[in-house]
């Protein structure tokens, strides 16, 4: 028995999953809405990154369940007591997180996200999931929200924002990420410049791409 599979997490999660399945035509449509090109040249940028994720303030953009998992189960596994996320959404991955460092016996998780209404349903689902005493959500662009006050010591690096944003997220937390700590990357193949970072001989990271759409990154120096 633990945190994600009992009451009252294992069934906020399924109910959260439900929803979001129920949501991926609205979540098509939203994507729909724009011409592929300017929908590419958006994900890619990094000064119009706001109005593109503004569009999308109603949709999930979850984690897998997979990916959820794997999340508990790599910050388990690494006793984690001190986690970032960058990009909160509805909250879906900060349950997992925040699941392990509970059972872990505690810890900090800071989480950032911009869209304001999102941040609100974090809230209320980190509520009804037992676990608000843990996570310290950030409302405002990552770029500041991240820039200070952070662990002193970050064992697992989530990021699950902007993809465009990677190397710069990346960069505002590396000194913290102790030898030995996790960086896992939803969809980072749509951020090029991050997977060249990572997977550098040079770049003081082991990396590899896991389950089709996660990278994941070990700090080694």
């Amino acid at each position: 028995m633990n945190t994600l599979n009992t009451a009252p997490l294992a069934p906020l999660l399924e109910r959260l999953f439900d929803e979001t399945a129920a949501a991926s035509p609205a979540t098509s449509a939203a994507l729909a809405a724009l011409p592929a090109a300017e929908r590419t040249r958006l994900m890619h940028s990094k000064t119009e990154y706001l109005d593109f994720y503004a569009r999308l303030k109603d949709v999930p953009l979850p984690v897998s369940r997979e990916t959820g998992t794997l999340l508990y189960m790599l910050a388990r596994s690494g006793g984690a007591r001190s986690v970032v996320e960058f990009g909160t959404s509805f909250g879906i991955s900060t349950l997992f997180l925040a699941a392990a460092l509970r059972d872990n016996g505690g810890g900090r998780l800071v989480t950032t996200e911009f869209e304001p209404s999102k941040v609100a349903r974090a809230r209320v689902h980190l509520k009804t999931g037992g676990l608000d005493d843990l996570v310290e959500i950030r409302e405002g662009d990552a770029l500041k929200t991240l820039a200070a006050d952070l662990p002193e010591t970050i064992d697992l690096l989530l990021l699950d924002g902007a993809k465009a944003l990677y190397p710069e997220i990346l960069a505002l937390v590396e000194s913290r990420l102790r030898p030995g700590a996790l960086v896992v990357a939803d969809n980072a193949d749509h951020s090029p410049e991050y997977l060249a970072r990572v997977r550098s001989p040079q770049g003081g990271y082991m990396s590899t791409p896991f389950g089709g759409d996660v990278e994941l990154s070990m700090r080694v120096g």
